[in-house]
């Protein structure tokens, strides 16, 4: 089975640029790359580099998909990567590397370079396989076993006759059709109950609205990032966990936007509001599909938040290098289910990564002849 691509997390207009380049590449290797929504695809590109990418990627790996970092880094924590800039090639050696055996072409087209294997009516009738019953296999072998069991094993004996009831159903004759039962009716899939976290996800909201909980207001710009409400973060714990609908977030018209959001103040970084939603989303264990066992690490220093002191210990220990979560407990004193929920808070944010060992690095070749015997001194 091929797999299957989708993309999120990006802007329309790179957005547009990959689905043009993917198109391309994709005639190059036969048509056989199906592109499709990001419920129904295998395979993911999320573009790193905005806002929404880390987020994305920590739902997506989270859901078991195959993630595709688009990212201008020479490196990235998702499955694969696709450098920027990108065009057709780049995109086509993703599909190979992806799938090599997959990208050489329609069925019963062979690499370039090989020769196809005969079909069947091109075969000699020598070349043909021929079956092997397994009473032809061994019949010296069988023979053997028959004359020792025979001979080892005392005669049991006559079995009684036991005379068949004569109701007995008559048996089907080997022409009569079968009828298979019928399949069970598919059931719908449980709806997971969704958080400010997954509506926060690129392409659940668009443009301004309120979200009130607990008597505590927060106006929300989506298309600008940004957040308006407490300065502090603990006064939105009643919005990050409780189980939102689509009625929750209510249009705000133009006129009480410019009216609260000046009694509000500078507006803050939607990702802060993000960093808080993945902070209390796993309640002290890591976000599913990820590794307690593994050694996590920070790319650069967070902005630790003062309603979290300890925080900066754990960041500290963090910075020395990969570390997992036992071993940072070990060098922060920070109980566990602490780190991992600032693990989990980082990866969301695109501060932290898992580590993954790098792999060798190729030894190079020294060049013969005099220069290189030169160079090599």
């Amino acid at each position: 089975m091929l797999p299957t691509f989708g993309l999120t997390g990006m802007d329309a207009a790179t957005e547009n640029a990959l689905k043009s380049a993917f198109a391309e590449a994709s005639m190059r290797l036969g048509g056989r790359w199906p592109l499709v929504s990001e419920q129904d695809a295998t395979h993911v590109l999320v573009d790193m580099d905005s806002m929404y990418g880390p987020m994305s990627w920590l739902r997506l790996h989270g859901a078991g998909k195959v993630v595709i970092g688009l990212t201008t880094a020479p490196r990235s924590q998702t499955d694969f990567r696709l450098g920027k800039p990108f065009n057709a090639e780049s995109v086509a050696e993703l599909l190979q590397q992806i799938a090599p055996s997959a990208a050489t072409g329609s069925p019963g087209t062979a690499p370039h370079g090989v020769t196809p294997a005969p079909a069947p009516e091109d075969q000699l009738p020598e070349e043909l396989a021929k079956p092997v019953s397994e009473e032809a296999a061994a019949p010296d072998q069988r023979a053997s076993a028959a004359v020792s069991a025979t001979l080892d094993t005392p005669a049991a004996p006559p079995a009684p006759q036991v005379e068949a009831p004569s109701a007995a159903p008559p048996a089907p004759s080997a022409t009569a059709p079968v009828t298979a039962p019928p399949a069970p009716a598919p059931q719908p899939a449980p709806t997971r109950d969704r958080t400010l976290i997954d509506w926060l996800a690129p392409g659940q909201l668009s443009g301004r609205m309120r979200l009130q909980r607990g008597g505590t207001s927060v106006l929300l710009d989506v298309d600008q990032h940004q957040y308006f409400g407490p300065a502090t973060l603990k006064p939105l714990q009643s919005h990050v966990e409780s189980i939102l609908q689509a009625g929750d977030f209510t249009a705000v018209d133009a006129a009480t936007w410019n009216s609260e959001t000046t009694m509000l103040g500078q507006g803050q970084a939607l990702s802060r509001l993000l960093w808080f939603c993945a902070l209390q989303a796993g309640k002290g264990q890591l976000m599913p599909g990820f590794d307690a066992t593994a050694q996590y690490r920070l790319l650069k220093w967070p902005q630790t938040e003062r309603e979290f002191p300890k925080h900066f210990r754990i960041a500290t220990a963090m910075m020395k290098g990969p570390a997992t979560l036992d071993e940072l407990t070990a060098a922060c004193g920070v109980p566990v289910a602490e780190v991992a929920d600032f693990i989990n808070a980082n990866l969301a944010t695109g501060y932290a990564e898992p580590y993954r060992e790098p792999e060798p690095e190729p030894e190079q070749q020294k060049s013969g002849g005099l220069f290189g015997r030169l160079r090599g001194r």
